[in-house]
């Protein structure tokens, strides 16, 4: 299988980790020679409860049997898609009301990019430096990384950064920015938390200047963090919220969400300013919905804290210099590059799953299901302190 999967898929790297997959469970995945490997990465924070949930894989069964795809996003009213985003706006701080299902977390992203433009007339987008919004043309343009741009221009015009955390940079938010786009907890730069309420200080900023402030949760939302969003832990509501990753338990799938005021703007001049195919697709509305479900039916998201504190007090070690995040959303930062690389290949010897950071090269990324047991995280962190010590 990995033959033909080098020669007729394509590649995101020259090396990929090759695993052949047999089947998943809980945290666990298994390979075709039925080694289990327990699973600390979680679809890099997509399997929010695990894999195949019982409650998810019952709504999808259920559902495939009703129906699967029967129109355009928009035009038909479909059950899983309405309850689910009713029960969304339920739960969220006001005017966080209105939510457009799409695809992806970097079509969100897109449609949020869009939805400012559309709304403040305006052109001007700032981002943070060391962000990453997805691989998208719009997504992709938002970042400063130029090696990972140069080769893909000309992109989005009128971007400009700021640096994450640093008030002063603030001042850079003016009355032709359309928006500020921010993850709320930076993930590629090594899962930096915002500090001394900035997010607060740029909501109020952009308040004062007429633009929108857009926080892309797609990474720490649906539980990982102790909250149901990871802005509710920092005093300040976004006026568009971007999700995605984990809200479906594994399948693919984002959205973006705002006051009717604002998403209203998509709908009229032109006409379907934002459209697409699948977005909002019934089977996998109703694996968000039995997620969202479990999420506030259980301790799950409360528990996800305890889990942090067992990670924090088990991994010490003189290789690692620091561990970053919140809840669930936590990055090992080594003593080198080198020290993280080894880490992750010989963890994999050892049939544990962690994976890399994108931009940050001493990080080693945890983020495994918010359902895992005390007892797989004292296993694999046992794992981690045997093989650093023999390194």
């Amino acid at each position: 299988m990995n033959k033909d999967f080098l020669k007729y898929q394509a590649q995101t790297s020259p090396y990929p980790l090759g695993m052949e997959v047999s089947h998943a469970s809980g945290s666990y995945i298994y390979d075709t020679s039925g080694n289990a490997h327990l699973d600390f990465v979680a679809g890099v924070s997509a399997c929010t409860l695990g894999h195949c949930h019982p409650d998810v894989v019952a709504a999808i069964k259920n559902q495939v049997e009703k129906y699967m795809h029967v129109m355009v996003y928009g035009e038909y009213a479909q059950s899983p898609a309405t309850i689910y985003t009713k029960l969304l706006a339920d739960n969220l701080p006001k005017p966080l009301e209105v939510t457009y299902l799409v695809n992806s977390g970097t079509e969100a992203i897109e449609g949020a990019l869009k939805l400012a433009r559309r709304f403040t007339g305006r052109s001007e987008i700032i981002a943070a430096k060391s962000a990453y919004h997805g691989n998208t043309m719009g997504s992709l343009s938002l970042m400063d990384f130029e090696e990972r741009k140069s080769v893909f221009r000309p992109l989005l015009p009128d971007i400009y950064h700021i640096r994450f955390n640093n008030e002063k940079d603030l001042e850079k938010i003016t009355h032709k920015t359309a928006c500020v786009i921010l993850e709320t907890i930076q993930g590629g730069a090594g899962f930096i938390l915002p500090t001394n309420d900035y997010l607060k200080k740029v909501k109020a900023r952009c308040t004062a200047m007429g633009a929108l402030l857009i926080l892309d949760e797609i990474q720490p939302g649906f539980g990982r963090t102790g909250k149901l969003f990871a802005f509710e832990h920092y005093n300040c509501i976004p006026d568009i919220l971007v999700i995605g990753k984990g809200m479906a338990s594994g399948l693919p799938v984002g959205a973006f969400t705002a006051s009717k005021e604002i998403m209203d703007t998509l709908s009229e001049n032109p006409k379907m300013g934002h459209i697409t195919t699948f977005g909002g697709n019934p089977v996998i509305a109703a694996s968000s919905l039995a997620t969202l479900n479990a999420l506030l039916n259980s301790t799950i998201i409360t528990d996800t804290l305890k889990k942090e504190t067992l990670f924090k007090s088990l991994l010490k070690h003189p290789k690692i210099k620091e561990i970053r995040g919140k809840g669930l959303m936590l990055a090992l930062i080594m003593d080198s590059p080198e020290t993280a690389n080894e880490l992750v290949l010989r963890a994999k010897e050892k049939n544990l799953i962690l994976f890399w950071l994108l931009f940050e090269n001493r990080a080693v990324r945890v983020s495994p299901p918010l359902t895992i047991s005390e007892k797989e995280i004292k296993d694999g962190c046992a794992i981690i302190l045997a093989l650093l010590n023999t390194m």
